[in-house]
């Protein structure tokens, strides 16, 4: 018996909603709780339903409701199981490389392998020997590359927001920094995939660089996220990746890109 994945963004509106649930119950006009429990007992049992709410901290009544009907239809039944599980919702990118409303929540597209928007934020200096980027070591915890040096800040762009706004919260997040729009440089687009197990990461990610100066003893480091930054010169960086075994998720094509927009 495979699972029926609803997906309820508390973004979206009552008419979405409902009909996101008719749609993956292969239902027409479900327009309400009423006609939602009258569908799902025509489905009868056994069945099993996986409800991904996104987790946004506001109140969303429809999907209150919705859950109510599937609760009760699981109390009245046994055979009829239910999961709700929070999760974080990514907008999914189109063809045209396009962040589209369509969402989707993040371990369904790391499982799916769907094209998703994030961000990758460089902090650099430039010094008469060259330029440094700061690299910080993900932390141990990651579910995708622990204890890999990388991007200084990066970062899914979850629903209803933009690369732009995205960037500016994980450079705070991360690293304690608050930094001004005008202090993101943009330098291009860059397609990045990662599979490992049952994770497909299918990225399109937005780099910017940001020249402001900045103290590592200052940085208020995220725990969760990083274990630790240091500074490295991006030729140096490259020798170093080439000719010795350092764990690391750096993008040859960023560093590239990194030079391309300082030189």
């Amino acid at each position: 018996m495979e699972d029926v994945e609803i997906y309820l963004s508390r973004l979206s509106a009552a008419d979405k909603l409902y009909a996101e649930t008719a749609k993956k119950l292969g239902k027409k006009d479900i327009t309400d709780r009423f006609t939602l429990a009258g569908a799902v007992a025509e489905i009868g049992a056994p069945a099993s339903y996986k409800l991904y709410v996104s987790d946004e901290d506001i109140e969303n009544s429809t999907i209150d409701e919705i859950k109510a009907v599937f609760t009760e239809a699981a109390e009245e039944e046994p055979d009829i199981k239910v999961e709700f599980i929070c999760d974080e919702f990514l907008n999914l990118i189109d063809d045209k490389a396009r962040i589209t409303a369509e969402s989707k929540p993040r371990t369904a597209v790391h499982r799916d392998g769907d094209l998703h928007p994030t961000v990758h934020i460089w902090m650099i200096k430039r010094r008469d020997m060259g330029v440094f980027v700061l690299l910080q070591k993900r932390a141990h915890e990651k579910d995708i590359n622990p204890d890999c040096y990388d991007v200084s800040a990066a970062g899914h762009v979850t629903q209803g927001e933009e690369f732009r706004q995205t960037a500016l919260k994980e450079v705070r997040e991360e690293l304690g920094l608050n930094i001004d729009r005008s202090q993101l440089e943009f330098i291009g687009l860059r397609r990045a995939c990662y599979s490992k197990g049952s994770i497909k990461d299918n990225e399109l990610a937005a780099v910017y660089i940001c020249r402001e100066k900045i103290n590592i003893e200052d940085l208020t480091l995220q725990s969760s996220e990083v274990a630790e930054v240091c500074w490295a010169e991006i030729d140096e960086l490259l020798s170093i990746m080439k000719y010795e075994d350092i764990p690391n998720c750096i993008s040859l094509e960023e560093l590239d890109m990194i030079k391309k927009a300082v030189f």
